[in-house]
């Protein structure tokens, strides 16, 4: 057969050939050991959690080594693609700190545009490129047209997927089928120019060549020295209207746009003999494979499952929506990414996780388990650190959004809001009441009149007089004036006066003696002010509050009892 011929025939409008792209895309220049890696998500919808597991690892290996980090939008598949996803993927990536180099970004009227010499980085923009390779290919007697139905090529896809069951009558009638519809594929010149005439449709297969029963080694930077099969499907490279499918438009794309690791999510693993053949048949190096574990989590069973875009947590919108800050989540994602992120950032308190020294050799090789519990864990260290005009200006923007009422109270003063978020903040040990913002509100809502309710009741082993009298007394004392010491000893003398001990020690030898201790004098205080049983330091709340709001609400606690 004229493979030249045929080439023409069936791609008449492709005038460039592979060393015209291969000019228009020159060879990067870039210090030795510089990688260049990518994120190419598809529009399809919300950014995954487990997105931003190869988007992280991706941007980490070029930056940590002088190299380029792009984004390729996938958008091939236009029967799924969800109108804005794009745009709104670029965004939340960037809250999360991955920033690109080059490739598809947003302009400052909200739309993609191309960043970058190695565009379009939208593949659906990148048609004459594929099937300028697409038709050397043919040139070369690897590829070939297949004129048939979609109802025919789906029956086919069922008979592959047939052939991979064990049962032996299954295997018979799947090897029959697949033989008789190949054999339609044994076509002439003319054959062609008859379809091509009636305009008949056609997809562009590759010829497979390999031998399933014949493993090839590979080294996979994650997964380790392993044995995949050879390829022996003729998969489609074009589809009928000309688009490749994402297997091509892969090793196209990552060739000329000099992709040196490609990061992706292990369940890619069963495509890897393809693009293994499919690069070996367009004579380019192939890249370094990284195929990263799923992303666990535990059922209500206690058994691990993959993290499905069902559970809560898989959108990463969640995370806005539930106030965790994006410094938290990028540091929680590293603490999975690799085993040793913790003893570094013990011995690194005060750097970023960005200095961390990423190293693949640390990567799990089975999967990662999703836990909200060590996210929060995380998360109360990360908000610690944070100085309190930081907190309050994060609390307040996402109360705005997520609970205005509470933002407005916020808002209306910002300087009354950082003296409480600035309680225990600061030091060795600061204060670790906040996981999320939402934690806010329950955290410190009370020093709000609006918001003030008695949440907390006393142990009824009290009585409602030696909670009074404590009250009465207390506000007798009370000055606002005092430093903390003189603010306690007063404290202190009302339990001596009522019979409770100013002393813990004597009360821990024998607690029979009193009525009970100091801290139980300040837990009726504390309700009486705060409503709450656990609240932060009582001094300094009282000394926010000013004497009028405190004598106020102590008055109020009076009046129940």
């Amino acid at each position: 057969m004229d493979y030249n011929y045929l080439a023409e025939l069936l791609y008449p409008n492709i005038k460039t050939l592979p060393e015209d792209m291969e000019a228009r895309y020159p060879r990067r220049e870039l210090p030795e050991g510089a990688k260049v890696t990518r994120f190419a998500p598809s529009p399809t919808g919300f950014v995954h959690f487990g997105g931003l597991f190869p988007s992280t690892v991706g941007e980490r290996l070029a930056h940590q080594s002088g190299g380029v980090f792009y984004l390729r939008i996938e958008d091939t598949d236009a029967k799924r693609e969800v109108e804005g996803a794009a745009e709104g993927l670029i965004k939340t990536l960037a809250t999360y700190g991955i920033n690109f180099d080059e490739g598809a970004i947003l302009d400052e009227n909200g739309n993609i545009s191309d960043h970058g010499i190695y565009g379009p980085y939208k593949q659906s923009q990148r048609a004459e490129i594929y099937q300028t390779y697409a038709k050397q290919l043919v040139r070369e007697g690897k590829a070939y047209p297949c004129f048939t139905t979609e109802e025919e090529l789906d029956e086919l896809a069922q008979v592959n997927k047939k052939e991979e069951l064990k049962n032996t009558d299954w295997q018979a009638e799947a090897e029959a089928k697949r033989a008789e519809m190949l054999a339609r594929l044994e076509f002439t010149i003319e054959e062609v120019e008859e379809h091509l005439k009636a305009g008949h449709p056609f997809v562009l297969r590759i010829l497979a060549l390999g031998d399933p029963e014949k493993k090839m080694k590979f080294t996979d930077l994650v997964k380790g020295n392993i044995d995949v099969p050879e390829n022996d499907e003729d998969f489609v490279l074009l589809k009928s209207d000309g688009i490749p499918t994402y297997h091509f438009a892969h090793a196209v794309d990552d060739h000329l746009m000099g992709t040196t690791h490609v990061i992706r999510g292990e369940e890619w693993l069963p495509s890897l003999p393809k693009h293994i053949q499919l690069f070996a048949a367009l004579g380019f190096k192939l890249p370094k494979y990284m195929h990263i574990a799923q992303i666990m989590k535990l059922d209500e069973q206690g058994n691990k499952k993959k993290l499905s875009k069902r559970d809560m947590g898989a959108n990463m919108d969640d995370y806005t929506r539930m106030g965790y800050c994006p410094e938290a989540v990028c540091e929680y994602i590293m603490t999975l990414l690799n085993s040793n992120y913790e003893e570094w950032h013990m011995q690194n308190p005060d750097k970023p996780y960005t200095d961390f020294p990423f190293n693949i050799k640390k990567m799990s090789t089975s999967g990662c388990l999703f836990d909200f519990d060590k996210l929060n864990d995380v998360s109360k260290n990360v908000i610690s650190r944070m100085d309190a005009k930081a907190v309050t200006d994060k609390v307040t923007e996402w109360a705005l959004a997520f609970d205005p009422e509470f933002g407005k109270l916020l808002a209306a003063d910002p300087a009354f809001a950082e003296k409480i978020f600035a309680i225990g903040r600061g030091g060795k040990k600061p204060r670790k009441d906040l996981a999320t913002w939402a934690d806010a509100k329950p955290y410190m809502g009370f020093f709000y009149d609006e918001l003030f309710a008695f949440e907390d009741a006393i142990p009824d082993n009290f009585t409602k007089d030696d909670i009074k009298v404590t009250l009465d007394k207390f506000i007798a004392t009370y000055d606002a004036s005092d430093d903390m010491n003189v603010w306690f000893d007063k404290v202190k003398a009302i339990a001596d006066e009522l019979g409770f001990a100013s002393d813990m020690k004597a009360y821990k030898a024998d607690p029979s003696a009193f009525k009970g201790s100091v801290a139980d004098i300040s837990m009726f205080i504390r309700v009486a002010v705060t409503g709450k049983m656990n609240a932060p330091d009582l001094y300094t709340v009282m000394q926010i509050l000013g004497k009028d709001r405190t004598i106020a609400r102590i008055n109020a606690m009076i009046a129940t009892l």
